[in-house]
This record gives structure tokens, sequence and C-alpha cells, in this order.
């Protein structure tokens, strides 16, 4: 008699079987006729230009993740509607401060420049700018002099 592992094993088993047979009679059975049009990397319907090996902007990725993200916070808002009036004023402030952070979400991204196609250039600070900057902007208004070294010359 079959436990119930037992019974989960054999069906395992079954599928592991059937996904083999099946792929094994469809290389036996399918046809292969190779030409330069079937092995030509498939760009719905248009012609490929370049290699088909080409890194992609990393920006298609980050928009993709960022539309997930929201897409799937917002998905809690459908069962949220559906009983908000039934619970009162706790769920619609629930359902507020939901939403308020996926704004606050939304505009630091946006603060960011992940949203933007085109990212500026950072600018990376340099120590002879700021030393200048710090110069004009003294408190006296002139320029701080230089301290000579200590050692005479």
């Amino acid at each position: 008699m079959l436990t119930e592992f037992g019974k989960v094993l054999i069906f395992f088993l079954l599928g592991a079987m059937f996904v083999g047979v099946t792929l094994a009679v469809s290389r036996l059975v399918s046809p292969r006729r190779p030409s330069k049009e079937k092995m030509m990397t498939y760009e719905c319907g248009e012609d490929p230009i370049g290699e088909p090996w080409v890194k992609f902007n990393i920006r298609f990725y980050v928009i993709a993740l960022i539309f997930l993200l929201f897409d799937v916070e917002l998905a809690f808002l459908f069962p949220w509607a559906t009983v908000y009036a039934d619970l009162g004023m706790f769920a619609y402030i629930a359902g507020a401060l939901f939403v308020l952070v996926l704004f606050l979400a939304d505009f630091y991204l946006w603060s960011k420049g992940d949203l933007e196609w085109i990212r500026p250039e950072p600018r990376i600070p340099v120590l002879e700018n700021i030393i200048e900057h710090a110069e004009r902007v003294s408190p006296t208004g002139t320029a701080p002099e230089k301290e000579q070294s200590p050692v005479a010359s």
C-alpha cells in the first residue's frame, strides 16, 4: 500500500515521463528544413539590423520594475475598494495612507530622475571648486589670506 508521498512521487514521475515522451515524439516527427530566413532573429516582423547579441539600455529594466511595483501595489486597492464602505472611516484612512505612500514613492522616483528616459549626467564635486566657492562666500567678504609655511625660506 502506497503512502501519500508515494502517490505524489508516482504523479511527478508520470508527469516527467509525459513531458519527455512528448518532446521526443515532437523531435522525431517535426520537419527540419532550416533556411537563412528561418534562422534569422525574430524582431516583430522587421528585418534585424546588426548583431542580435547587443546590450540593452538599463532604463528598459528600471522602467519595467517601477511599473511592476506600482501595478502590484495598485492591485491591493481593488479588494479595499469593495469593502471600505462596510469598514467605515478606519478603512478610508488606511486606503488614503496607502495612496499617500504611493504618491510619495512616485515623487521620490521622479525627483531622482528615474522616470526620465534620458537622465542628466551626475555632477561630481571637485575639491578646488568647493574651495573657490567657500572663498567667495567668506563672511568677511574678502578671500582669506594663505598662511605661510613655518619653515623659513
